[in-house]
């Protein structure tokens, strides 16, 4: 039973971890870009894009799929950039230990 006890007193410390590290994702933003820098996306640690910021010289009408092409891909950077954020804050929260398949969080 005292080996009961400990695991819950640790599933209440992960609990308590988790709360704090949604907390902070919700202040988090990371950045991607994409043609050189010319397109930037920022987006917040739940992923929801917050800004971006395009070269001007991008703004040719001509080469609008261009643009499109790069605001995808710098969302993808952006986004990319986030997982291997939070992989990187879950590892120093579980100490390591992986996760179940198919389990992820916080979300």
């Amino acid at each position: 039973m005292k080996n009961l006890g400990n695991m819950l007193k640790e599933a209440q410390k992960l609990q308590s971890k988790m709360a704090d590290m949604q907390a902070k994702l919700a202040e988090t933003e990371l950045s991607g870009a994409a043609g050189g820098g010319m397109v930037n996306v920022t987006v917040n640690g739940k992923g929801e894009m917050r800004s971006i910021k395009i070269d001007p010289s991008l703004a040719d009408p001509a080469e609008i799929e261009v643009l499109e092409d790069l605001i995808v891909a710098a969302f993808n950077d952006a986004k990319t950039r986030l997982e291997a954020y939070l992989q990187e804050e879950m590892g120093k929260m579980t100490g390591g230990m992986s996760l179940p398949p198919g389990l992820k969080l916080p979300f």
